[in-house]
């Protein structure tokens, strides 16, 4: 099979976009996160604007849990049935999906509700938050057969203290845009992103600078990191994003839960002094490589999750950590370990033939590959500040 060709070096457009607001800075130069921000989330040539309805899944750019088929939202739809009781069977039920890509993991969760648990689903209210247009004309598609019961939000739209059950997110916050800090053995200086000169190989290069906000720097105190440990050199990032998404989400929340499933680390492991370069990753064709300025608007740029951030940002915002695991223990916990023997254990005659079978098995031994997904992290925070009864998804799985 021959491979894909290369997108092209950048969308002409987007790239006009960032230009324009390099020139318009005091400096010439934008930070980091402003630039991932356009690349990303510009509204007319931004990466999600224009490939959120193709570019994920077997034929674009990356997969994600929801593409590998119905399991990983059914075994979601668990924990939430989990929550809803645990909540005392609230009436209505806010679902309320964070950055819902094509729609695959909404589909799998009402259809499973509605198939599985009908009390539970007779009281849901599902809301999309979602930005990018393009990705929410292939949700409200998809997600046709629920009618009214699915709804489209922005947070603005959304009173405080108005949801009652569950806010969860699968792969968002390793999007978020994030800035890049360099430390020069006494103190950190930022990445700013400007127009390189003529001739040059990109059209756009780092170039250093004064952290461009006071919040920058003590962000290593929050996360309990000794930075006069790191070797000179090191460039890492600071998700200043995700802090404040969590103080929107406890804000809106006013009893119930936040359930993020992304990839990343401990902060221990996160800004380790080995990782030298940081954890910025940039994905086209199913290949990974670490040149955020290759394939302007064409690939998406995501960094790892800084999950101790989280965990303390979280309880700073009224969102008490009950736990985080591997998307692998969580799974089994909530009974991919079932689906598994039931697999191994189907009779003679069975309606699935040996193919399916086999095919079916991989794609459940994907969702918890040590190596891939199964690695990810599941992080359980809540508004409940006298629950301590560990919920489904947290306990000892089942082999």
């Amino acid at each position: 099979m021959a491979s894909l060709a290369p997108p092209p070096p950048y969308h002409p457009d987007l790239l006009r976009t960032i230009a324009g607001a390099i020139a318009a800075s005091a400096d010439r130069r934008i930070t980091f996160a402003e630039y991932m921000a356009i690349a990303l989330y510009d509204p007319a040539a931004g990466y999600y604007a224009t490939r959120a309805a193709r570019g994920i899944g077997p034929g674009g750019d990356f997969v994600t849990s929801p593409h590998m088929g119905p399991d990983f939202g059914e075994l979601i739809a668990e924990q939430l049935v989990d929550f809803w009781q645990r909540l005392g069977r609230p009436d209505p039920f806010d679902l309320v999906e964070m950055g819902a890509g094509q729609g695959l993991l909404a589909a799998d969760i009402l259809a499973y509700l509605g198939d599985r648990h009908p009390v539970c689903y007779g009281t849901v209210r599902y809301q999309i938050i979602e930005k990018a247009a393009a990705a929410i004309a292939a949700q409200r598609q998809r997600l046709l057969p629920w009618g009214e019961k699915v709804t489209w939000s922005t947070w603005d739209e959304i009173p405080s203290k108005s949801i009652r059950g569950c806010c969860f997110s699968n792969e968002l916050v390793d999007a978020f845009p994030v800035h890049r800090l360099r430390w020069g053995g006494d103190q950190w200086q930022e990445i700013y992103v400007a127009l390189a000169p003529d001739g040059s190989p990109t059209p756009l290069m780092d170039t250093l600078g004064p952290p461009s906000c006071d919040r920058l720097v003590p962000y290593f105190d929050l996360v309990g990191i000794d930075v006069t440990k790191l070797p000179n050199g090191y460039v890492t990032e600071v998700n200043l994003a995700a802090l404040d998404w969590l103080e929107v989400v406890g804000d809106r929340l006013e009893r119930g839960y936040l359930l993020t499933v992304d990839y990343g680390y401990d902060a221990a492991r996160y800004y380790q002094p080995a990782r030298e370069g940081g954890t910025l990753r940039c994905y086209s064709r199913h290949a990974h490589h670490g040149d955020p300025y290759a394939y302007i608007g064409y690939q998406d740029i995501t960094a790892h999750v800084d999950f101790t951030a989280l965990e303390r940002w979280g309880d700073r915002a009224g969102l008490q950590t009950l736990g985080r695991t591997q998307q692998a223990l969580f799974l089994m916990a909530l009974g991919l370990g079932d689906r598994l023997n039931a697999l191994a254990n189907s009779p003679d005659g069975h309606p699935l033939d040996l193919n399916t079978l086999l095919r079916r098995r991989d794609t459940l031994h994907r969702l918890i590959d040590p190596l891939g997904l199964g690695n990810f992290q599941v992080l359980i925070q809540t508004t409940e500040l006298d629950d301590r009864d560990t919920p489904r998804g947290l306990r000892e799985p089942r082999f």
